[in-house]
């Protein structure tokens, strides 16, 4: 394992989560979250000083597993670069967010067009992160 590159892909991933999740969650599809029922908690608490740097450490620690399973799985990932980068997001998001995502409207009180746009995110999300990990991570 590179300690290097795997802490730099940790921290682009990381970055890029931040600024993924303000422009999409935060900015252009908040009106998602505005789809009744309303289930979120006050904005006010939400963005609360302990919430916020918690959400930024828990992010990287979500990031740091996400480059550290890629580096332990690295030689059984088709292709090489970006490409490999984009099949490991694929599967990731096929195992976890999709998963995970895709039953919730039939136990939760959530609106579909919540968990559709959640899918989609997580999709777009996920392939960029592998890339990321996939033009960095390189052995």
């Amino acid at each position: 394992m590179n300690t290097k590159r795997i802490l730099i892909s940790a921290i682009l991933i990381w970055i890029w989560g931040i600024i993924y999740t303000a422009l999409t969650c935060g900015w252009l599809f908040k009106w998602v979250y505005t789809i009744p029922p309303i289930i979120w908690k006050d904005p006010a608490a939400m963005m609360s000083p302990s919430n916020i740097i918690w959400s930024y450490v828990l992010g990287f620690i979500v990031a740091l597993i996400f480059v550290l399973v890629y580096a332990l799985l690295y030689r059984g990932i088709p292709k090489k670069g970006v490409k490999k980068g984009l099949i490991y997001g694929f599967v990731v998001w096929l195992i976890a967010p999709l998963s995970g995502t895709i039953t919730m409207p039939f136990y939760m009180t959530i609106a579909t067009t919540v968990v559709v746009y959640w899918i989609i995110n997580f999709l777009v999300s996920y392939l960029v992160m592998g890339a990321i990990v996939g033009v960095i991570y390189k052995e």
